[in-house]
């Protein structure tokens, strides 16, 4: 079978017009009559995109309205695996290709719908006005021109005569009436600039911030780190540490232990909840040290509770008619003994 294949193209290669390329590719392009998919360079030199999600949007493009294109369905339909075809799938969606909506049925049931855009960015272009469909020449109806009226003499100083109502015209069987003119529709305002939410892969990434380190690495701390860091093995083995990994990673170490955490609850901080397997296990604990550093402890004058706001308390006071007690800033007469006077003064 491979010998009359490379026989037929190298047919083929000489077939082709003019001088070809010494290196590089060379294509022997068929023209397809049926069973083929148009696909525009925007996705196929894609540079943000990778080689697997182009040719899972070039399969997607190529299956029928309706088809299942589920990361299961795929897997099901195509040798690659679930998270190769998920990742595909999410960089589609972080370009615009591929869009995917929770939407409920009438019946209650929640489906996932999923639109396919074989070129996002035509739809940010504003979009022209549609004209109306011009038949061809064949099919223009047969229309008879109207003959032009005769101008008649305008009369000097008689007054005009009341005109008889016209009767209404009867409509031409054989001629019909142009189409109304499209309205003028104002001009659309500019779509507003493709602000996008998901980086790109290829989008430089921000810089990791530094291993944290303590404010002063005395001996005791370096020895208690170094010692924690390499028994990490005998809890965990994937996390076995090189003796170089060991010491870049000691001020790390160094600055949980400066703020009084305990040897126990660092190793379970970085050996619990681990990916399996554990790649990298020096960038994982570098990782985990930088993020899941603990607060420092606060200090006694810090967890000193404030005092308790009192309200003013009013003192008591000797009426100094009737001699009772009653609430009041300052010594004066009670609220009856005020009220009996106003009245003696109101009744005088």
């Amino acid at each position: 079978m491979d010998t009359p294949q490379n026989t037929a193209l190298t047919r083929a290669l000489t077939e082709l017009p003019g001088p070809l390329p010494a290196r590089g590719v060379i294509h022997i392009a068929i023209r397809h009559t049926d069973r083929f998919t148009v696909v525009g360079n925007d996705l196929a030199q894609h540079p943000g995109l990778s080689t697997t999600a182009v040719g899972f949007a070039v399969r997607i493009q190529s299956l029928p309205q309706g088809t299942e294109i589920g990361i299961k369905a795929l897997a099901a339909r195509f040798p690659e695996g679930e998270k190769l075809i998920a990742a595909a799938l999410r960089e589609l969606e972080a370009h615009g290709y591929l869009q995917r909506a929770r939407t409920r049925l009438p019946n209650g049931r929640i489906v996932t719908r999923t639109v396919f855009c074989n070129q996002p960015t035509a739809l940010l272009r504003p979009r022209a006005a549609a004209a109306p469909p011009q038949l061809p020449p064949a099919a223009r109806p047969i229309t008879t021109p109207a003959p032009a009226p005769e101008p008649t003499a305008k009369p000097e100083a008689s007054p005009e005569p009341a005109r008889d109502p016209q009767p209404e015209p009867t409509p031409d069987p054989v001629a019909t009436p142009d189409p109304p003119a499209p309205l003028a529709t104002p001009p659309q305002a500019a779509a507003p600039p493709f602000v996008r939410l998901v980086p790109p892969p290829t989008a430089p990434k921000p810089p990791r911030p530094p291993l944290p380190r303590p404010r002063e690495l005395t001996p005791e701390l370096e020895r208690i780190s170094t010692a924690l860091l390499s028994d990490l093995r005998h809890h965990a083995p994937q996390f076995t540490l090189s003796e170089e990994h060991v010491r870049e990673l000691v001020p790390g170490v160094a600055a949980c232990l400066e703020r009084d955490a305990h040897p126990d609850t660092i190793r379970h901080t970085l050996t619990t909840n681990a990916p399996e397997p554990v790649n990298y296990p020096y960038q994982f604990v570098k990782h985990r040290l930088t993020v899941l550093l603990p607060p420092p402890l606060p200090g006694a004058h810090e967890l000193t509770t404030p005092p308790a706001r009192r309200n003013p308390v009013t003192p008591f006071q000797t009426c100094d008619g009737c001699e009772r007690a009653f609430r009041a800033p300052t010594p004066g007469h009670c609220r009856d003994c005020r009220d009996e006077v106003a009245y003696a003064q109101a009744a005088a």
